[in-house]
């Protein structure tokens, strides 16, 4: 009978992870995403919010591009590149794109500056700006393709392999809605990222072989020259991308308030409904998520710098105890239903009892914050105030951890056995001595009546 009920506890609890999508699933009812993967992250703290097959392998088609973006600031952060640097289009450098593909149409022999070619390739998607680009950067296509793997790897992605770097389909050129999600938060700390990328229309000029072009951003959500019905006024960038096989996918970022969000939707279908409206699940499902978490969360504080939230046991002194406090307030983003003393507070002490002399301000430990068994915010513990150490104390630890030393032990046992050895000598001479030398000598002086002559 215990082993049934341990089995049924057992089962509820694996399907019980195995059915939450996010850590809020049993408190929030989520929105019905329609995309094969799809992820929802706190821009501020990385927490996850919402995610669905995070981790499966798909197509990224050409969200690739972020990718490509993400170098090309890097080298420009190094110096290998400078924004107003002029490059020229090289024949090799358009081979191999397919005439279908997304174009911003420059020729071979066309000279553009690098920031020109960075808004072809993230507004209309250029195929051709992207290996313009990886030419320039690396030398050639493929000589790029390795260090965008390599990007990969170092960013933790455990689910990407790229073969190009525009995203037109190889059955080897792969990524997972969290790897995504990775690249595109190391992209967005390049202020020049977002600034291209949330651009709903640009006008590059007149170039050498072409007329001034305006380019218009393929994203619905910051936009609405194709179709309507998607314009977010929350959202901000940051890249499409869709071929027959990835289907439709977006990486964008939405602000309200203090609060934003990073989404990542890949596999999205373009149904008609029966209203005989088009739907781009790409776009639609992202608008999804970005609502239901304006909605249905909030910042709450749950630790402030000045709560005192425990007593530190101290030896070495002649106060038993200092008071910790909190390094920094603490919010964390919790659905509006969920109440702050729901959220489990574990302290981890550096040590107990900590040994006096103690600063105010000093490290004593750590505190963690969760719910579900999720962690979201670990804060350091600081001492209140200053705690001497008493000087008699401080000798006797000393003195005990010297005699406490292996080497003093071993001396001391030396040293005990020395004298051990010193008495039971001295004993057994002595005794020696009383018997055969004090009385036998006697016996020998005053036993003797010879004759004297």
């Amino acid at each position: 009978m215990k082993i049934r009920r341990f089995l049924s506890v057992f089962l509820l609890a694996v399907l019980s992870v195995t059915l939450s999508a996010s850590p809020w699933a049993a408190a929030l009812e989520e929105p019905d995403i329609q995309c094969k993967a799809a992820l929802l992250v706190d821009a501020h703290t990385g927490a996850v919010v919402y995610a669905k097959n995070e981790h499966q392998e798909l197509y990224p088609a050409s969200l690739t591009k972020i990718m490509t973006c993400l170098l090309t600031l890097e080298a420009i952060d190094k110096g290998k590149l400078d924004m107003n640097q002029a490059v020229t289009a090289s024949a090799s450098a358009l081979e191999g794109l397919p005439s279908d593909g997304s174009t911003a149409n420059i020729q071979v022999g066309e000279v553009m500056t690098v920031e020109h070619l960075l808004y072809c390739m993230m507004l209309v998607s250029a195929n051709e700006a992207s290996q313009i680009l990886a030419e320039t950067i690396s030398g050639s296509v493929a000589a790029f393709v390795g260090e965008m793997n390599a990007k990969a790897q170092a960013l933790g992605c455990e689910n990407t392999h790229f073969v190009n770097p525009h995203g037109i389909h190889d059955s080897q050129h792969y990524t997972s809605a969290w790897d995504m999600y990775l690249i595109a938060k190391e992209a967005m700390k390049y202020e020049q990222l977002m600034t291209i990328c949330d651009t709903p229309t640009a006008v590059i000029p007149a170039t050498n072989l072409s007329a001034a072009r305006t380019l218009r951003t393929t994203n619905y959500l910051i936009g609405s020259w194709y179709t309507r019905g998607y314009l977010n006024g929350d959202a901000h960038g940051i890249k499409t991308g869709s071929t027959s096989q990835a289907g439709y996918c977006l990486v964008s970022t939405a602000t309200r308030g203090t609060r934003s969000f990073v989404s990542v939707v890949l596999g999205g279908e373009r149904t008609e409904l029966e209203n005989n409206e088009i739907r781009t699940y790409s776009f639609y499902d992202t608008n999804q998520l970005f609502n239901w978490a304006f909605d249905n969360f909030t910042y709450q504080t749950l630790l402030r710098e000045d709560d005192m939230v425990l007593q530190v046991t101290v030896s070495l002194s002649e106060d038993d105890h200092v008071v910790v406090h909190p390094k920094n307030d603490v919010e964390i983003l919790l659905p509006n239903d969920v109440a702050p003393e729901a959220v489990e507070r574990v302290p981890s002490l550096a040590a107990d009892p900590v040994e006096a002399p103690i600063a105010a301000g000093d490290v004593l430990g750590t505190m963690t914050l969760s719910y579900n068994g999720v962690e979201y915010a670990c804060v350091d513990l600081l001492a209140l105030n200053d705690v001497e150490a008493s000087r008699s104390q401080i000798f006797l630890r000393d003195l005990k951890l010297f005699f406490g030393k292996p080497s003093v032990k071993a001396a001391i046992a030396v040293l005990a056995a020395l004298v051990i050895l010193l008495a039971a000598w001295k004993l057994i001479f002595s005794r020696r001595r009383y018997r055969y030398g004090r009385n036998v000598g006697r016996s020998r002086r005053n036993g003797y009546r010879g004759r004297r002559r």
